[in-house]
């Protein structure tokens, strides 16, 4: 399905001139049928068809010509070398152009779709949630007043919202925020200054349950622990002899109740959409599956799907959610007494909105960063081709678009001025970022989590305001610490391949859209990453 709106203009203008000349010719045959005598002077008559047929084709001809001159002739950016420790990988010449037109065809999304998809996940997403408010938490566990609810609102994070989603406008992301029972607190802390952790466990967090203070006459804090027991029992585990908020719990209390949603308000979206939800696996939240109706008529009849999100909010836009972590019993107890349920992912995407928001704003007009993450998303997508599924997997989950885009924030950043984010430069700025993924894939250098840490948040707060406490404390993450060495060189080697192959592959699946999606043969697919990259 065609995503967004290309005028081809090989078929354009022949398609008008055809339709044209066919309006005109059935406009006379009418009419001499109809008994109208024609004039003495045919030819004169026929002068108006011959003159208009004439000028649509003069038309067509001008306008290749001037795409093809454009195509020559487009001034090109000058030559900015890159530090001497990064030499060019690519001399192509006619790169830019060809990075141009397949950003134009098979990158970059209508904002006409976009903006009609958006509207219409929120409309859809924004009933749902009405809904489970409104229903509140029913079942022997609730505990009445202490129980978990819907908020009454909804997040709208990821990609399609920051402007850099590329292809099809056919996935969301929505953070639903819960709503806490009045007498619960939360205490949350991060594990990354636990050096006998794993590396993947150094960016979790998890969350305790906070007594209030005793008064001095005391007796309360015992009549607390009484009162928040049916919320304790349901949604939290032992950890290190306290109560700890589970994600697997509320995970799964989160999809029963967007069950129960659902089915209420089911019957009044028959006329605009039919929707249905797939529960969550593994490594996945629940996911709500929207499809147009056959009486639905609009101009954007796509079908999406919506990442639903459980969040518990912690203030000032940063949201805890459930990590991809397998479910207890898959794995074992984690070291120091840590269970796997108990952990928690950081979601910190209303604060990355407003570091884009104020780099757009520093950027000079017509700035590419943006664009460059997008064409880096596309040139991901294209080394995944050609491989076996295994290692198309680890491909995607060592180069995913939150890594690509905490690199791009990582330069952006560091750099002096953001005027070298011109358009002209696009191409050199986008070697640049696979130089600096190559570099922190071999671990020359860390990559670590924009807002994480004393440095990031110190660093930011004066642009973007403060930020939160728990931000503040957290300990730096590198995002590809977790990683196999050896794979991680694979997945370098594999990166700087597909760049140096980067014009041979555009000239391959730049063209139409159902020719990239033509199926490999199975005996073309390379099984794991090739140990030497052509």
């Amino acid at each position: 399905m065609s995503v967004h709106y290309t005028l081809n203009l090989r078929v354009f203008w022949p398609l008008v001139t055809g339709f044209c000349t066919a309006l005109v010719c059935l406009y006379h045959v009418l009419s001499g049928r109809g008994g109208s005598t024609a004039p003495q002077d045919g030819e004169d008559a026929g002068f108006p068809l011959l003159k208009a047929i004439l000028l649509l084709f003069l038309g067509y001809l001008l306008l290749r010509f001037r795409h093809a001159a454009r195509q020559r002739f487009l001034p090109r950016a000058p030559h900015q070398g890159l530090a001497p420790s990064s030499p060019r990988l690519l001399h192509e010449p006619g790169l830019s152009v060809l990075l141009e037109s397949y950003y134009e065809h098979e990158v970059r999304l209508s904002p006409h779709v976009l903006g009609h998809s958006k509207a219409h996940v929120s409309r859809i997403v924004g009933e749902l949630v009405r809904a489970g408010r409104a229903r509140g938490s029913p079942g022997p566990s609730a505990g009445g007043a202490l129980a978990l609810a819907f908020r009454g609102d909804f997040v709208q994070v990821g990609s399609a919202y920051e402007q850099h989603k590329i292809r099809r406008p056919d996935g969301f992301d929505v953070l639903v925020p819960l709503r806490l029972p009045p007498l619960v607190a939360l205490e949350p802390r991060g594990l990354g200054s636990e050096p006998e952790l794993p590396a993947a466990l150094r960016g979790c967090f998890v969350c305790a349950l906070k007594a209030p203070p005793p008064p001095p006459s005391g007796g309360a804090g015992h009549q607390w622990h009484r009162d928040s027991k049916p919320f304790s029992d349901g949604f939290c585990v032992d950890l290190r002899g306290r109560r700890h908020l589970s994600a697997a719990l509320v995970s799964r209390w989160f999809q029963a109740h967007l069950q129960r949603c659902l089915a209420t308000v089911r019957y009044s979206l028959e006329e605009r959409c039919r929707v249905s939800l797939s529960p969550g696996g593994l490594d996945q939240p629940p996911t709500l599956h929207i499809l147009p109706c056959r009486t639905d008529y609009g101009c954007c009849r796509l079908s999406m799907a919506v990442r639903l999100i459980p969040a518990v909010h912690l203030g000032d836009g940063v949201f805890l959610v459930a990590p991809p972590w397998p479910p207890p019993g898959l794995l074992p107890d984690l070291p120091g007494g840590l269970k796997a349920e108990a952990l928690w992912g950081l979601n910190t995407a209303r604060q990355e909105q407003r570091l884009l928001g104020w780099l757009q704003e520093r950027a000079p007009p017509g700035s590419c960063h943006l664009k460059c993450l997008q064409l880096l998303k596309a040139l991901r997508d294209l080394g995944a081709r050609g491989l076996d599924p295994g290692a198309s997997s680890q491909w995607g989950r060592i180069l995913s678009s939150y890594t690509l885009k905490t690199a791009l924030l990582t330069l952006l950043l560091r750099g002096d001025s953001l005027h070298s984010w011109e358009e002209l430069r696009l191409r050199e700025r986008l070697e640049e970022l696979v130089l600096y993924l190559r570099d922190c894939l071999l671990r020359r250098r860390p990559l670590f989590h924009c807002l994480l840490g004393p440095e990031g948040a110190v660093g930011l707060s004066a642009e973007i305001g403060p930020l939160p406490k728990v931000l503040r404390e957290a300990a730096p993450v590198d995002l590809l610490a977790s990683y196999d060495g050896r794979a991680r060189e694979l997945v370098a080697a594999r990166l700087v391949s597909t760049w140096r192959r980067l014009p041979q592959l555009l000239r391959v699946y730049g063209g139409p859209r159902y020719l990239s999606r033509c199926p490999q043969p199975r005996s073309q697919r390379v099984q794991g990453f090739p140990e030497h990259d052509p």
